[in-house]
């Protein structure tokens, strides 16, 4: 009698999860770049935030349900940010003030890094349940210290976070701005910050062979 081996699961592409994160992020850009007026209007302003983040929170549901039944799952990072953009959304359209939506980043930020850094101090590594993922050969210090680390980052995403919403909003006509630094302030600086983490994982147990795996599993960044 044969033996049947069931099939490996095909992992996601790492370009999907890329998608999944900053999807709905690019449709709010794309809806508020649409109905931003061309001339300084503060109520018009205010009307293309609340357009955008109306795309927003659809386009988040959306990236959510794709993730599981596409991908086969939602990470908890996932649900949560998803549930913060429908929660956070409702409050901007509901009282029509774009604060809302500038705030939601800081708040998943630093609970994320509250989470990971108790975690640490417990000798808990909660980085590897919120990812669902495990780096082949990696030790459990290797995790406790990936937690650390991404917990302290998500704290200085939170402090610049602050930093570019007291820059750039709705009031001094910026609020774009404070938009695309997600993608070429926060976006960069979360690929960089997951690379330089590559040399400590290799040194608790990271088969190179698996490295790229860091990448694909990073977490969001709180779009």
């Amino acid at each position: 009698m044969k033996s049947e081996t069931a099939p490996a699961k095909k992992k996601p592409s790492g370009w999907l999860n890329v998608a999944v994160d900053y999807g709905p992020l690019l449709v709010f850009l794309g809806v508020y770049k649409y109905s931003s007026p061309e001339e300084a209007n503060a109520i018009a302003e205010v009307t293309a935030v609340i357009k955008g983040t109306f795309a927003f929170m659809i386009a988040a549901v959306i990236a959510l349900l794709f993730s599981k039944f596409k991908l086969g799952h939602v990470s908890p990072m996932l649900w949560f940010s998803t549930a913060l953009i429908v929660g956070f959304g409702g409050l901007t359209i509901f009282f029509g003030d774009p604060t809302f939506v500038q705030i939601k980043p800081t708040i998943i930020y630093t609970i994320f890094g509250l989470v990971l850094t108790l975690g640490w101090f417990k000798g808990k590594a909660l980085l590897k349940v919120l990812l669902e993922a495990a780096f082949e050969g990696l030790s459990n210090e290797g995790w406790l210290k990936l937690s650390r680390n991404w917990g302290i980052f998500f704290f200085a995403l939170a402090i610049l976070n602050e930093v570019l919403r007291y820059l750039y909003n709705v009031e001094n006509d910026s609020f774009e701005t404070w938009l695309w630094a997600k993608f070429w302030v926060f976006m960069p600086l979360t690929f960089l910050f997951t690379f330089s983490q590559i040399p400590m994982l290799m040194r608790h147990g990271l088969d190179v062979e698996a490295k790229d795996d860091v990448i694909k599993e990073e977490p969001p960044t709180g779009s």
